[in-house]
């Protein structure tokens, strides 16, 4: 195993060991970590003890910056439009 319980494909390290990494590729890494996660896995929790694991870093890390927004409460979904919203 490269990583640990909360990083087992070591992504996550990755990309602090990574210099001059930009918040784009940040979120691309984040993304990629996430979908390799169970289903049933609490996500807040897993970028919590990542943020404790990785605390000597840098607060203004991409790496670190994208795990702080990951905690934050996503907006709730606005309709777009479509067929049913032209016909009401």
């Amino acid at each position: 195993m490269k990583g640990d319980v909360h990083d087992p494909r070591g992504l996550i390290a990755d990309a602090y060991a990574i210099e001059g990494i930009t918040i784009g590729e940040c979120r691309t890494i984040f993304l990629d970590w996430a979908l390799g996660m169970p289903v049933d896995a609490d996500s807040k929790a897993q970028v919590k003890a990542l943020l404790v694991r990785f605390a000597e870093q840098p607060a203004d890390h991409p790496m670190t910056q994208t795990l702080l927004a990951a905690l934050k409460d996503a907006a709730p979904a606005k309709r777009r439009g479509g067929r049913a919203a032209r016909l009401s």
